[in-house]
């Protein structure tokens, strides 16, 4: 096993999605990731969902379980004079802290970055926001569908067919939780690149996240483009013929875009007269007549199902592609050949399918993954073991609400 972060101790003082992904990223890295969570409550996430058979239960939330893998999870309340204390003996032990309070919180709680690195100069603390430690939007509280939309990613969609089919919707959040998990990979990586400085350095610092940043950094709407050639995209089709198609259990997308692409398709749709056909033969030709070449397509596609006609077309060069269900995903021969779906099991909410890993290390075989873990079960084990409490201290501290 290649675990490339192992003796690296991360604590993780988030909730939600994007510091905990990070910290997921981090552990899958091979990182110690020990989670603080709010005595009683718990992470947010543990009352998102979804849960099995739709029973809210705190340590049965699908989103808590996939996102809190590999880590051990303490009760702490660090707003309590008694849980400063054990906070601040926690991150003196921490080479990455992940935290995602609103700007000036921590100062507030007397454990702002200046304060942990009177005795953690090596501290790196990776920061997420909505918005950035500062500027005009610094103090503002935010959801996804806010950072998402703030980041320019929401003015396309839903585009192409969609679009044409309902010009009158406006535009609309892509995916759940999208740029959250943007944000999350993004401080991953933010807090790699700062552990290798520390290392050249002997020097920790502070990494500032904000989430409408990060969406925008992956520019996935062309954004230089945009700024640089004065390019504006619009949610209209950017095609003249092709697109999404109903099938007989779904949709699929055809976009014979070349002409050699044409060709193989009528031979496919059994009409190879098509390739011929002085409407269809060349390219510009094909745009002038995009409402004919649609109907065939839409003929044609109807009566097929949708991973019938992909199999069939792929290989001939022309792009296509069929919109999976996760049903459809889960039982993809390629995802099954690559065994990337793995089974975890959790001691309440029992047996998982949790998408694995995304990259492969070459060295050592596949490691295991931990279930993520019930709320404040590793608090003996940190607490003691780590900090030098007393079992006998941690009733006490819990009836005080500490823990």
């Amino acid at each position: 096993m290649f675990d490339a972060l192992a003796g690296v101790t991360v604590l993780e003082y988030a909730g939600f999605v994007s510091g905990p992904y990070c910290g997921k990223l981090l552990a899958e890295m091979g990182a110690t990731v020990l989670k603080v969570e709010e005595p009683v409550r718990g992470d947010p996430a543990r009352r998102y969902g979804p849960f099995p058979s739709g029973i809210p239960h705190r340590e049965k939330s699908g989103l808590f379980l996939f996102l809190n893998t590999n880590k051990q999870s303490v009760t702490l309340n660090p707003t309590s004079p008694t849980g400063r204390d054990l906070f601040l003996r926690l991150a003196a032990k921490t080479i990455i802290l992940i935290e995602d309070r609103r700007p000036g919180e921590m100062a507030e709680m007397g454990l702002d970055y200046p304060k942990l690195k009177e005795s953690n100069p090596g501290l790196v603390q990776v920061s997420i926001t909505p918005y950035g430690q500062d500027g005009p939007k610094a103090s503002w509280k935010a959801n996804h569908i806010n950072t998402f939309h703030a980041s320019g990613e929401g003015y396309t969609l839903p585009g192409g067919m969609t679009n044409a089919l309902f010009p009158e919707r406006g535009p609309v959040a892509g995916g759940v939780h999208l740029g959250e998990y943007d944000a999350g990979l993004m401080a991953a990586s933010a807090a790699v690149a700062a552990l290798l400085a520390r290392e050249a350095s002997g020097a920790g610092q502070q990494v500032d996240i904000s989430k409408q940043e990060a969406i925008m950094g992956l520019s996935r709407l062309g954004m230089a483009q945009s700024m640089g050639q004065g390019i504006v995209y619009d949610r209209s089709r950017s095609y003249e013929y092709g697109g999404i198609f109903g099938c007989r259990d779904g949709y699929v997308i055809l976009y014979p875009r070349e002409d050699s692409q044409w060709k193989a398709l009528a031979e496919i749709m059994g009409r190879p007269e098509l390739a011929e056909d002085a409407r269809f033969r060349t390219r510009p030709a094909r745009i002038e007549n995009g409402a004919a070449i649609n109907l065939v397509l839409s003929e044609w596609a109807s009566g097929q199902g949708k991973e019938e006609i992909y199999y069939q077309v792929a290989p001939s060069g022309c792009p296509t592609a069929f919109f999976s269900t996760p049903e459809n995903a889960h039982h993809s021969p390629q995802f099954e050949a690559r065994e990337f779906f793995e089974d975890v099991t959790h001691p309440m909410a029992g047996t998982l399918r949790h998408p694995g890993r995304p990259y492969r290390f070459g060295a050592g075989g596949r490691p295991d993954t931990k279930p993520a873990p019930t709320l404040g079960q590793h608090n003996e084990k940190i607490l003691c073991g780590e900090l030098g409490l007393a079992p006998q201290e941690l009733s006490r501290l819990g009836r005080g609400g500490t823990i």
